[in-house]
Formats: structure tokens, C-alpha cells, sequence
């Protein structure tokens, strides 16, 4: 089982968190998103376009199911893991930590690029739309809710740390 989830949108940084986190406690780092990309041999955009954001999800909720039971260190799940109800019910009794940002951030951070395959048309109403369809779902798996607005990596991951009241695993 994980020492610790991170759930969360797009660019709000749970790559990074995540591996100061790890580092923190002195466990492995592991992302599903990469362990996607690693097994397909193609990018999610990719993914996307070629086979539709329901193949994706498939193998997405395939993934996560694997990391949360192999990986005993820290797992970043994709921006819309979430979404599948079974992968919610795999993270009860997980530690799981959703990291927040409003859209002002999430512009600032990411551009809200065309790399994002749900953002490509209108990617500041998108990205409001998803968040609007999606924050609850993090908050109801989320053992803590930590805000990354204007704060550095390293103050995200004290912050997360401080929530989970974490110690060396």
C-alpha cells in the first residue's frame, strides 16, 4: 500500500511534490500517467486521439488499480483518475492528499497548453468546467486538501506533510 496519494488537476504539480515527498521519506516515487505512457510506448495525447478518452480511462483505472497495489511509496494518479467510481473506492484507507489550485494559477503554471488533450479548444472554460465536475470527487477521496497557489514546491510538500502528520515510513 502507499505511504502516501496524490490526487489533483493538471499541472498543479503532483510530479513535483510527489518526488520531494518520496525523497522525504525515503521511498520510491511513481506516477500512473507514466506507467501509461512506459506500457503504450505513446504520450496520453496520443492515446487520445488515436483510440478516445474512453480507452484512455480504461487504461488509466487498470493502472492505478496496479500502483495502489504494488507501489508502497508515493503515487500520483492522472488529473482524471478520479472519474471511475471503482478507482475511488480503491483509494478509501489510502492517505490521499489532494493538492488545490484556482485557474489563475493553473494558467500561470502550465499556459493551459495544447499538450492537455481536454484543454485544446477554450483551455481557460475547459479547465474550469473540469474542475467544476471534478473538485467534489477530490475532496470526497482526499484525506487532507492541501492549496498550491503561490506557493513553492517545497512549501507544498511541508504543507502536505504537516496534513498527513507523516513520519519516515
Amino acid at each position: 500500500m502507499p505511504a502516501v496519494v496524490l490526487v489533483g488537476p493538471m499541472g498543479v504539480g503532483k510530479s513535483t511534490v510527489g518526488q520531494l515527498l518520496a525523497e522525504r521519506l525515503g521511498v520510491g516515487y511513481r506516477d500512473t500517467d507514466e506507467d501509461i505512457v512506459a506500457a503504450q510506448g505513446r504520450t496520453i495525447a496520443e492515446i487520445f486521439v488515436d483510440e478516445g478518452e474512453a480507452a484512455f480511462r480504461a487504461l488509466e483505472k487498470a493502472a492505478v488499480r496496479t500502483a495502489l497495489a504494488e507501489h508502497p511509496g508515493v503515487v500520483a494518479l492522472g488529473g482524471g483518475a478520479v472519474l471511475d467510481p471503482d478507482t475511488r473506492a480503491l483509494l478509501a484507507g489510502h492517505r490521499v492528499v489532494y493538492l488545490s489550485m484556482e485557474v489563475e494559477e493553473a494558467v500561470r503554471r502550465t499556459g493551459l497548453n495544447v499538450a492537455r488533450p481536454l484543454l485544446a479548444v477554450n483551455p481557460r472554460k475547459q479547465w474550469r468546467e473540469l474542475m467544476e465536475a471534478r473538485r467534489h470527487l477530490y475532496e470526497e477521496v482526499a484525506t487532507a486538501v492541501v492549496a498550491t497557489d503561490g506557493r513553492t514546491p517545497e512549501e507544498v510538500t511541508q504543507a502536505a506533510w504537516e496534513a498527513l502528520e507523516l513520519k519516515q515510513v
